[in-house]
């Protein structure tokens, strides 16, 4: 689904003031990325990341950097949001211009800002890249395509030249998670025009926001210019899904292990895979003399102390007793990646890197030594919720379909669990704000962390009234069914905040269209007329007929409006369940070939999925209606279709049949 606006980024008049919108956005990636990384940001976290993007005078070292942190701000473990980032920015650059020979002052505060920012945009870091040169070697080096291209050499800068036709990153997606892209749709010619090069480039960005990937900001051309720091960004996090996709109940049932009951057994589902991974370590180093909590893989990592108890704890036939009364770390560091190595688990950093705290290259590896060796019990208690009807299966699905649109969105907080994260009510506000700009009050919005449980309910009670004030479906709703968490009633506001999406761009970018709304009838009969003008003879008589199974409908839509991006000798008949699967996969990566920001499964098509038929063909019409009309087949116009009704964002029962009452 389109993200629709990019809205402002900070709500603090002051804080808009102190930076240009350009700062604002650099930052502001940087920060998301930091917390993506960390899984939250701390006061703690922001001393050694500062100094690691040059974000502050090279005149303060770490230690002072958390002297004035404590003195200006207190408790170090405090976690910071985005607001609070740039408020502790500013202070810390007053802190240094006020130091003998930290700066002019006040006065040079917005030119330091740009030479850090540019700074910060151009630094990379050639641990990462060389960690994630070798990561690309080993998983791709065997690919058709690719072998005559890999491996790539870590110390220069070749790998950003590989990246430029889009294919490597296209497979380096469907190594994290396979399946994503039906690889039919990538364009793969030795030479490949800039169409083709952008196609793939386009396909790459919109399957990486449908695993997950933050890519806010980011565009095909800074792939095909090659820019560093945005592609070394996009491939860490596709490598960081793929070693965290193991770090769930259902990959992987042992972590049952980790929980008491079935209190902690939900919290732990609920849990973002990073925590997870936490929450492993902890369990095993309570095994051990070792008294201290790891809550990130930065700072608690950096004496390799936590590393040697769990690697003694994992496999004590390689340890090495003299690590523990090593005074000197980065020998501790040395021998820790011995010991690994010895259980064939030496990957991703050097002992460098721990010594540093290199929080993306110590994520990677705890999760290669989970994925190797998890030390859990084969045999675990059996807990029957675990165990999922279709019913939940479902919801499952449609969940994630929502979370990762909210996370497309580019919001402050980004969420790992739709059912947990919303229950606040910031998060559906702020995506509300996204879809309908301006239509939340934020001066009676409580931001989190929120203790006292009357301003959730207040928070959700506006966003109940927003949805209403939309014509959203929500009889008998309150926002304390939110707040509880009521799993239906949250999947059915979302499908209607989606639906809403999407029916607003594309209102808005229809200017003869004035007040009057776009139907769901509207885009089936579009749909319908665009295939029939191409010549062709499947129709859908609704968003949920079952013919559409096939994926030959959405297949001559996409034909229908661009001719070039079908190839019609790679299509099935549609009649076996595997033909069907084949076509609904090529008709999910082809639409996101084309532009359509789309986070729906083969099995949605396969299924007739109503909801995600409608949102389906509404991204197809909105990529259409985005092109130039000398570029339209035939030069078409949307007049094709004038059917036009008087609403807001009301739920078209005619054509979809779906409303959030049928969804409780």
């Amino acid at each position: 689904m389109a993200a629709g606006y990019a809205g402002v980024l900070v709500s603090d008049p002051w804080l808009q003031n102190q930076f240009t919108q350009v700062e604002l956005r650099s930052l502001k990636s940087h920060f998301l990325s930091m917390r993506r990384e960390l899984g939250s940001v701390t006061l703690e976290d922001l001393p050694s990341m500062m100094s690691k993007l040059k974000i502050v005078g090279e005149n303060l070292t770490d230690e002072e950097r958390s002297s004035f942190l404590v003195e200006s701000n207190g408790s170090l473990s405090e976690e910071v949001d985005f607001e609070g980032f740039l408020k502790v920015y500013l202070k810390m650059q007053a802190h240094t211009n006020a130091k003998p020979g930290g700066g002019g002052g006040a006065k040079d505060s917005s030119a330091f800002l740009k030479a850090a920012t540019t700074t910060l945009l151009h630094t990379i870091s050639e641990s990462e890249k060389s960690s994630y040169v070798a990561h690309i070697n080993n998983y791709l080096g065997e690919d058709p395509f690719l072998k005559k291209r890999l491996p790539i050499d870590p110390l220069s800068n070749d790998l950003f030249e590989v990246v430029k036709d889009g294919v490597l990153l296209c497979k380096l997606i469907n190594v994290a998670v396979p399946g994503t892209i039906d690889e039919r749709a990538i364009n793969t010619k030795r030479i490949l025009n800039p169409w083709e090069r952008n196609e793939n480039h386009t396909l790459c960005l919109n399957s990486a926001k449908a695993i997950g990937c933050t890519v806010v900001n980011i565009g095909t051309q800074d792939f095909i210019e090659g820019r560093r720091h945005l592609v070394l960004g996009v491939i860490s996090q596709i490598i960081k899904i793929q070693l965290l996709a193991d770090l769930n109940l259902k990959k992987t049932p042992q972590l049952l292990e980790l929980v008491e009951d079935s209190k902690d057994m939900e919290e732990l589902m609920g849990l973002a895979p990073e925590k997870i991974l936490l929450r492993w370590m902890n369990f095993h180093l309570k095994k051990t003399s070792y008294k201290k909590t790891v809550t990130n893989f930065s700072s608690d990592v950096k004496d390799g102390l936590a590393y040697a108890h769990l690697l003694n704890v994992l496999a004590p036939e390689h340890g090495n007793p003299s690590i523990f009364t090593l005074k000197d770390f980065l020998e501790r560091a040395r021998l820790i990646l011995q010991h690994a190595d010895r259980m064939g688990c030496k990957r991703y950093l050097t002992a460098k890197d721990i010594v540093e705290g290199s929080p993306n290259l110590n994520l990677a590896f705890v999760a290669h030594v989970f994925q190797h060796r998890n030390g859990l019990k084969s045999q675990t208690k059996e807990i029957s919720f675990i165990e999922t009807s279709p019913d939940e299966s479902q919801i499952s699905r449609e969940e994630k379909a929502f979370r990762l649109w909210i996370n497309s969105l580019g919001n402050s907080t980004y969420i790992d669990n739709v059912f947990e994260d919303v229950r606040n009510g910031w998060v559906l506000l702020e995506a509300l704000d996204k879809v309908s700009p301006g239509i939340v009050n934020w001066k009676i919005a409580s931001k989190p962390p929120i203790k006292m449980p009357f301003r959730k309910v207040e928070n959700c009670n506006q966003v109940v009234k927003i949805g209403k004030q939309l014509k959203f479906s929500l009889v008998n709703v309150a926002g304390n069914d939110i707040v509880q968490g009521n799993k239906k009633l949250i999947l059915a506001f979302l499908w209607q905040l989606m639906r809403c999406n999407i029916i607003q761009l594309l209102k808005n970018l229809r200017s003869h269209s004035h007040d009057k709304e776009i139907t769901d009838a509207d885009i089936l009969n579009w749909a319908n007329v665009k295939v029939k003008n191409a010549g062709k003879t499947s129709q859908m008589k609704s968003f949920k007929d079952k013919s559409l199974s096939d994926g030959i409908f959405f297949l001559e839509l996409l034909s229908a409006v661009e001719p070039r991006v079908v190839n019609w000798s790679l299509v099935t008949k549609g009649e076996t369940d595997e033909e069907k699967k084949m076509n609904a996969t090529y008709v999910i990566s082809i639409a996101r070939k084309l532009g359509c920001s789309i986070f729906l499964l083969p099995e949605d098509i396969t299924e007739v999925n109503q909801k995600m038929m409608l949102t389906l063909t509404a991204s197809i019409k909105y990529w259409f209606m985005k092109q130039p009309i000398e570029e339209r087949p035939g030069g078409a116009s949307d007049s094709e279709n004038s059917s036009e009704t008087m609403s807001n964002c009301t739920m078209d029962d005619s054509a979809s049949e779906t409303s959030s009452t049928e969804d409780r």
